[in-house]
């Protein structure tokens, strides 16, 4: 008898931790297979692969969760070819529906608050590229920094933040007069960008400074730089909680996420997740943040009340980024 109520209590606790996982998809970009792993979240499981024509890395999902965006590109570098693109998933079917031409090898891209418009990096060319959704068709052509990579607009679609790799800059697009109004240097090799959710702040990490730059978006001025990992980190890529109380920093080389406290800048805790993480998403919640690990080909799931790992799920062939369906 005192066995079987030992086994009943471990079910119980089994199955109070499914029930607290989030309903919903994660949709992760796998570069080298071409493909996408589609994750049931209340199972941890993969439950679809959907193939695509290129290598697939930036990935986002439309406003209206509707569709899933993936830019993807081909293996020649400085060359335009049919799989640069950004790549359009029908997130019910779960198949690809269409693709947008984006320049030269997009990488990473935004989407406006409203849907209408997605903002790309062309690593290759030195620019990005505005894209009208409804259409697909481009829109402008903008000249940053040299490699730009990370891509971020803010939550009342004005502003465009471009990070450039090379040039360690990071480049303001105002969204309404259609011109760069702005070009700011920040840490070596600057990766990723995101907004607080109340658009006052901007977030930067940059990969080989180790550090994460602070910039005021109302006078585009950086305000703080703050190390990763006493400077040891190599953050990439980088995500708010929903109430912009927590900053969530993957850091690729050291197999960690560093959390953040906004507030202070201070690193509350690191967690080790898997090899290589670069991507990252937080639930609507803030409950759990996900890593796609590019060396061990998993994605790691953390319990942000923990600040621990609670499950790990093997995907595709080097997973770069992760979204969040509802």
């Amino acid at each position: 008898m005192r066995k079987l109520l030992s086994l009943l209590a471990i079910g119980l606790v089994v199955t109070s931790g499914l029930q607290a996982q989030e309903s919903g998809y994660a949709f992760v970009s796998n570069e080298i297979s071409h493909s996408i792993s589609v994750i049931d979240l209340g199972k941890n499981t993969v439950v679809a692969t959907i193939p695509l024509p290129g290598r697939a890395r930036g990935i986002q999902t439309s406003p209206d969760q509707r569709r899933v965006y993936v830019a993807m590109s081909d293996d020649k570098p400085q060359f335009v070819g049919p799989a640069d693109a950004i790549a359009v998933i029908d997130v019910a079917a779960r198949k690809l529906v269409t693709t947008y031409r984006a320049g030269s090898d997009p990488e990473q891209f935004a989407v406006t608050p409203d849907g209408a418009r997605l903002y790309a990096s062309n690593e290759d060319g030195g620019t990005a590229t505005a894209i009208d959704l409804h259409t697909g068709k481009q829109l402008s052509t903008f000249v940053v920094g040299i490699e730009p990579e990370g891509v971020a607009v803010s939550p009342n679609g004005r502003w465009v933040y471009v990070t450039s790799e090379t040039s360690n800059s990071v480049s303001v697009i105002d969204v309404a007069r259609h011109k760069v109004v702005a070009n700011l240097l920040v840490d070596l090799r600057p990766r990723a960008a995101v907004f607080s959710p109340d658009g006052s702040r901007v977030y930067v990490t940059a990969e080989v400074g180790g550090t994460m730059t602070v910039i005021d978006v109302k006078t585009h001025d950086i305000v703080n730089t703050t190390p990763i990992e006493h400077g040891e980190g190599k953050p990439v890529g980088v995500v708010t909680s929903p109430d912009g109380k927590r900053i969530y920093v993957a850091s690729g080389r050291t197999g960690t996420l560093s959390v953040i406290d906004a507030a202070s800048l201070k690193t509350v805790t690191t967690v080790r997740v898997g090899k290589r993480p670069w991507g990252v998403a937080i639930t609507r919640d803030g409950k759990y943040v996900y890593t796609a690990n590019g060396l061990s080909n998993d994605v790691s799931v953390v319990d942000t009340e923990t600040n621990k790992v609670v499950a790990t799920v093997k995907v595709g062939a080097r997973p770069w980024g992760v979204t969040l369906v509802r």
